[in-house]
């Protein structure tokens, strides 16, 4: 049977921590919390669920991931974020796994509750994410703040059942805060990268998401909280290329 490190990134995650730290306790042989200085409880928390704690300059969230799991003392790290935990059925399926670690790699859907709804449609779910991986084969990318884990070479990967529950947003203000703190991250990337954005891409861009995620995604069927996700993933794509084209023209964001 393989040892399992659980690698959790935090700031300020004292109403997070303790529920993601004891979803895992049954399949973690190594917990690292990886954290940017929190000024809450976190650590004191997470220490008090034996966790190995590591204080880290925050440089993105791609770089705090890649981070954590260069300091995970096993070869298998299950990466998570502190506002999510494992669901039963996955813990049992990760347990499984354990004993015979056939892929580099393991994917799962994540689950999200937002505001105590479950959403499973809105472009939301099935939301796979690879998170179980032996780490030599696996490294953080994407485009900050939307971090990805990848194979680093072209190679299939196995499914897991069960959902890795995420619980985002506890009022619709924080979904909005969050868009636009960001979003300002997501055009200063772009702009790195010399992406561009127009007018055109402004406004047709909110359009099309909305237009996506609530029919073609069935955003519809998750009621009202359906409608103002996908107002505010449109309201993401409205901020985000508003943002990135006044970096192009050399105005404030």
């Amino acid at each position: 049977m393989i040892k399992l490190t659980v690698a959790i990134i935090t700031y300020n995650e004292e109403n997070n921590i303790g529920r993601c730290i004891s979803s895992i306790l049954p399949i973690a042989d190594e917990i690292l919390v990886v954290d940017s200085f929190s000024t809450d409880k976190t650590r004191e928390i997470a220490e008090g669920l034996g966790a190995r704690f590591i204080a880290n300059p925050f440089a993105g969230h791609i770089e705090q991931k890649n981070f954590a799991l260069k300091e995970s003392t096993y070869d298998y790290v299950l990466s998570l974020d502190a506002d999510e935990a494992l669901s039963p059925e996955l813990l049992e399926e990760i347990k499984k796994v354990k004993a015979q670690f056939v892929f580099n790699g393991y994917k799962f859907n994540r689950l999200t509750n937002y505001n105590g709804h479950w959403v499973r449609h809105s472009g939301w779910y099935p939301d796979t994410k690879l998170r179980l991986v032996k780490k030599a084969n696996a490294k953080w990318g994407g485009e900050n703040p939307h971090d990805i884990m990848k194979m680093t070479a072209n190679e299939p990967v196995g499914f897991l059942k069960g959902d890795l529950l995420h619980y985002s947003y506890e009022s619709i203000a924080a979904h909005v805060n969050q868009t636009d703190k960001f979003t300002t991250i997501a055009a200063y990337a772009a702009f790195k990268q010399g992406k561009k954005s127009s007018v055109f891409k402004i406004v047709t861009r909110p359009m099309f998401k909305f237009l996506r995620d609530y029919f073609f995604k069935r955003g519809f069927l998750d009621g009202r909280y359906g409608f103002i996700i996908c107002c505010i993933n449109s309201l993401y794509a409205l901020l985000k290329y508003a943002k990135l084209h006044a970096l192009q023209t050399g105005k404030k964001i």
